[in-house]
């Protein structure tokens, strides 16, 4: 049983080198993508705290100050 014939080594080395390179450009869309969702958990975080500092009646130093000692009590 006869197969295909194999292509010529250079076009075999063009099929990958456009492929990695189109991995490439999805890698960096994808990582592009990743950072705003970062971007995105850390402006919802900072304003569940901004809640918080202005629902509490505290100042931020008083929360910080609270937040040190809680930590060093758990150390």
């Amino acid at each position: 049983m006869a197969g295909r014939p194999k292509k010529p080594l250079e076009d075999r080395i063009a099929e990958k080198e456009a492929l990695i390179s189109s991995l490439q450009t999805r890698i960096k869309s994808e990582q592009s993508e990743l950072e705003a969702l970062y971007n995105e958990k850390k402006l919802k975080d900072l304003e569940s705290l901004s809640d918080l500092l202005n629902t509490s009646g505290l100042n931020a130093d008083e929360i910080t100050e609270a937040i040190e000692s809680y930590i060093s009590q758990k150390k």
